[in-house]
């Protein structure tokens, strides 16, 4: 059965506080009507800090809608080598033992896609299968893990390998002033995470089953308009309830594994805000610790977007808490209203010497 193997991840070296987002929400929106709204919903987030993969005083500038996926093709060929690189390593594979390259992007758009570079570049093979994911949002996380597992249960002893890259800060617009707009300005950060998922061999999460729902109409809750500027968030104020429906998902997927989902040994989940792991916490009937690794990736490098779950399954690893066949959740929430989840177990192999420094930043990923 597919392993989840542990991922690599990397946040860019130009950070901004909370401390350092109030005041410059302050400053731009001095005469906003419902600013003391704003800075209490972005003081709520629960967020210390976000990396960007420029400096801010770049990144508040626009410089038109070409110009800022020019800088995203840029970065993520910067970026993204050095990171697969460190997940194969975790693997204990190589480039050409890649069969699928799972690639998922919301915030900047390339065809062809970064996979057909990322072939050309780093010693794929050249009949590697490519799947690039681009509208799935946040939820995108979840569902590179259910596709390469899709894969590796069709293909046995295939191997996928999932990059997560999302610059959030290029879609800063700074003539939006809704309450949602304004709210994500506070919330989202950079990062760049990958995982290989191995068909046969490996250690780390023994992927079992996967599953998807949707909240019926509810698909302008989470959206993108796309106007001459760019991609322009939109946030609806219902989001924040979203898991009182998809709890009964999590729920499902977990019963018909013969599990019970009160009594699992690790959570991993997508945690777009605290609202969302409070609310998983009462209706799943779980204790509040049981999201820590969610709630560390929320805290440390805010909304990442796709890549939430890849760093919040990093910490997961970190931890080395776990005992073999150990029982789990990963579940990723975005744009539907909708969830991509999973279960699997924990299968771990002292014969496997892991790449395991974490880098808090990282100043220059190569990719030349």
């Amino acid at each position: 059965m597919a392993v989840l193997c542990r991922p690599a991840v990397a946040v860019p070296e130009h950070v901004i506080t909370a401390e350092e987002t109030l005041e410059l929400a302050r400053r731009v929106h001095a005469d906003h009507p419902q600013l003391p709204l704003v800075l209490r919903l972005i003081s709520n987030t629960g967020v210390r800090k976000r990396h960007l993969i420029r400096p801010i005083s770049e990144t508040l500038q626009h410089p038109g809608f070409e110009a800022r996926n020019r800088i995203y093709e840029e970065h993520a060929k910067q970026r993204v080598p050095a990171v697969v690189a460190r997940a194969l390593a975790n693997s204990g594979l190589r480039a050409e033992d890649i069969d699928l390259l799972v690639y998922v992007s919301c915030t900047g758009f390339m065809m062809p896609s970064l996979t057909s570079w990322l072939i050309n570049s780093m010693g794929f093979r050249h009949d590697t299968r490519q799947l690039p994911i681009a509208q799935l949002g946040c939820a995108a996380g979840g569902a590179a893990i259910n596709r390469a597992h899709d894969f590796c249960t069709a293909y046995p002893d295939s191997n996928a390998l999932i990059i997560a890259c999302e610059f959030c800060s290029l879609c800063y617009q700074p003539d939006d002033h809704d309450i949602g707009s304004l709210l994500s300005n506070g919330l989202f950060g950079d990062a760049v995470a990958a995982a290989v998922v191995r068909g046969a061999g490996g250690s780390g999460v023994l992927l079992e089953r996967n599953a998807s729902a949707i909240i019926a109409d509810t698909e302008e809750w989470i959206s993108y308009q796309v106007k001459d500027t760019g991609f322009h968030f939109r946030l609806d104020k219902r989001v924040p309830t979203t898991m009182e429906p998809l709890a009964p998902a999590l729920r499902a997927l977990v019963d018909r594994h013969r599990w019970d989902v009160a009594g699992l040994d690790f959570y991993i989940v997508h945690a777009g805000g605290p609202r969302i792991l409070d609310d998983l916490t009462k209706f799943l009937g779980v204790p509040p610790v049981a999201f820590r690794f969610s709630r560390a990736t929320l805290t440390e490098y805010g909304n990442i977007a796709s890549g939430v779950v890849l760093d919040a399954l990093l910490r997961m690893f970190d931890e080395d808490s776990l005992t073999a066949r150990a029982r789990g959740l990963i579940a990723g929430f975005g744009p539907g209203i909708s969830a991509e989840m999973a279960v699997g177990s924990w299968l771990p192999d002292p014969q496997v010497s892991f790449v395991r420094p974490r880098s808090e930043s990282v100043p220059s990923l190569g990719g030349r």
